[in-house]
């Protein structure tokens, strides 16, 4: 599953990159199915959030690495080299820029949905 992050660079700036999230185990359920699951983590304080209509953030950081997941709404990051890109319902990002100068974030068209799963310190997939 191919999801994007964003990133600080070494030299503070924020970048968005490409995550390939594997589906690298496997399960049978009672009917025989392959299911393909991704690897497992026990996320430290998952949070259902809600952003107001017309929210727009200055530059910050992410408060921890976590995959966000967009339950309703549009959101959208621009990274300090000036590129944005939006998420809507059903769309999986990994803010990622716990240090530098950060990212901006804008609710598109009304309030947003989300959910937080942070990730455990020294996780990777």
């Amino acid at each position: 599953m191919h999801i994007t992050s964003f990133i600080a660079t070494p030299e503070g700036e924020s970048r968005f990159v490409s995550l390939e999230v594997p589906f690298n185990q496997h399960r049978h359920d009672a009917e025989g199915h392959r299911i393909a699951l991704s690897t497992a983590y026990a996320s430290p304080a998952v949070q259902l959030v809600e952003l107001p209509a017309g929210m727009a953030q200055d530059w910050h950081n992410a408060p921890a690495r976590q995959i966000v997941v967009v339950l309703d709404g549009v959101i959208e990051v621009e990274t300090t080299d000036g590129a944005t890109l939006q998420w809507r319902s059903g769309e999986v990002f990994l803010p990622a820029d716990v240090t530098g100068k950060g990212h901006r974030t804008r609710c598109i068209g009304g309030a947003v949905r989300l959910l937080f799963a942070p990730l455990p310190e020294g996780f990777a997939f």
